[in-house]
This record gives structure tokens, sequence and C-alpha cells, in this order.
């Protein structure tokens, strides 16, 4: 539905992306990840028809972003991180004047259906500047719907709610899963992960990672990790652990001197030396009050790809 291949974009000297390559299937839900300044607005914009690239070529549900920018933009439902939304206008009056700037056939009933689908049946009546911030969110989902596109590129549409509300947010772009493509892009990566079947993660203006959340995690971790308490003397027990074939590094936090402490022990990719910690521990007659693995975030590897690029 979207495939993108050596993308580049220059603003003057400065390069805001570059030869950027991916794709998005129909009716998937695409996250898009990336620090501040690393090329995520630039890209949307581009495929938005927003703007043209420097380089490579974009289509959108089979049409080129540049030769053929009128039919992708039919196609595309857009919502920036700042809606444009009118605060003098009423929610129903807004969404039939966008829905007409659209040329949508039967506009009373589809703007209908989506209050009823977002939730705003209540507040169709009610000005915009009146309305929470949560609900200027879902306004501004309901424009971009509007006219039934095929993809939604959707750019920090849970910015500043509270957790309620990202959750009520959260739960209307998963409902949109199979109908619609949608490429998501966020800084809150729990949301990625609950949210997103695949992945893409710029760095620098350039694509650093591709895959699902999981398959993400297994790639970048490099190193299992295990989690223990120890009821034993720190010193002899960080020694111990550290002395383990396959051991890479052992972590101590916890509480004081003679309580029991948590250690993080690091182990080589794909062994698993579960059964020989706790032999180690249990031979010296140690209490072991917990073992448990432990997996890696979308978090730590978003910070790991970033901090290495």
């Amino acid at each position: 539905m979207i495939q993108v291949e050596g993308l580049t974009k220059d603003y003057s000297s400065r390069r805001a992306i570059e030869d950027l390559t991916f794709h998005a299937n129909q009716g998937e839900i695409l996250g898009f990840l990336g620090p501040n300044g690393a090329g995520k607005t630039t890209t949307m914009r581009i495929l938005t028809g927003y703007m043209p690239p420097s380089a490579g070529k974009a289509q959108v549900a089979g049409f080129d972003v540049v030769d053929q920018s009128l039919d992708v933009r039919r196609r595309v439902g857009y919502m920036p991180e700042t809606i444009p939304l009118y605060p003098d206008m009423a929610v129903f009056e807004y969404l039939k004047f966008m829905a007409d700037l659209r040329r949508v056939p039967d506009v009373d009933e589809r703007v209908d259906d989506l209050l009823d689908r977002l939730g705003l049946l209540d507040r169709a009546e009610s000005y915009i500047s009146n309305l929470s911030k949560g609900m200027r969110q879902r306004v501004g989902l309901a424009q971009a719907l509007v006219h039934d596109p095929d993809v939604l590129i959707l750019d920090e549409p849970t910015i500043g709610l509270d957790p309620k509300q990202i959750f009520e947010v959260r739960s209307l772009i998963k409902s949109l899963a199979g109908d619609h493509t949608v490429i998501l892009s966020t800084h809150i990566l729990p949301e990625v992960s609950m949210t997103c079947s695949r992945v893409v993660i710029i760095n620098k203006a350039k694509v650093v990672a591709m895959d699902t959340p999981q398959g993400l995690t297994n790639q970048a971790k490099g190193a299992e990790r295990v989690a223990l308490v120890v009821d034993g003397p720190r010193e002899a027990v960080e020694e111990k652990l550290t002395s383990i074939d396959g051991v890479l590094r052992v972590e101590v936090t916890g509480g004081d001197e003679g309580q029991p402490l948590n250690y993080m022990v690091e182990c080589k990719l794909n062994s698993d030396l579960r059964r020989d910690l706790a032999s180690a521990v249990v031979s010296q007659g140690w209490g072991l009050m917990e073992l448990r693995a432990v997996s890696m975030s979308l978090e730590d590897v978003f910070i790991n790809l970033v901090t290495k690029e």
C-alpha cells in the first residue's frame, strides 16, 4: 500500500532524510519512530503530497507522490501534530465543511457515522474551542477519516493527553487496522508495542531498523539478561556470578549489606544460564529469593539504536 525507495530530501545545505526505503502493507499499522529532528515529519509530508522529495520515489495506494499527487491526496488522511481545527465552528459544522472540501457523497450520513464511531455524538453541536484536548484529538482523527481514505498518516496523535485519553485514542487507532493502512508517528514507545504490527526507526535522516517490535528486541539486545535476588554477601555473590562461563557483566542494586540484593546478569546471546546461576547460588548456601529472565523493552532497543548511531 505504501512503498518508499531511496527517499531523500534536502533543505538547502541540510539533508533532512537520506535514502529511506521501507514499506507498509495493506491494512497494517506501521510505527514510525525517531528522535526529534530525525526526519519523521519531513517523510510524512512527502507521503501526503505536501512537498516533493529531492531524490527517490514513494508510492501510496499505487500512485506516485510527485507525478500523481492529486490521486495520492484523495487516498490519504493526514492528522498532523498541530491539527488545523477552526475553534469558532461546531464539531458537526467543521466535519461537514471538511467533507464538502473532499467532495464526499452523502455528507450528513458520513459525518453522523464518524461522530458515532469516534464517540462525538453528544458533542456534535459543541464549539471546538470548548472541547477538551482529548476531544479535539478525536475531531482531528475524524477529519482525517472523513473521506474514508486508504491510508492514514498520524503524527503524534496522543501528544498532550492524559492516560485515559491515550487509552481511548489508542483503541480507536487499533480499530482502524484492516480497513486502513496506518503510519503512526509517536514518542510513546509502549504505545507502539501495543498498537503497531511493525516498526521503522530512523535516526540522523536514515533508517536504522525495521521489524516487528519483538523482532527488533531480539535483534538489538545482543545479550540475554537474568534478574536474581540473592540473600548472601554482596562481594562473594557478585564474584561467583561473574565467574560463570558466558556471563558478560553483573550489576548489583538493592538494599543494605546483609539484606537480599538484586543482581542483573548479562549473558552471551542465546545462552540460557539460569540453571548455572541457580546452582552457583544454592551450592554456596545462599538464599535464592528470585530468578527470572528479563526481556528488553522497545524503549531499551530504541535508546540502544539511537545512541549507537
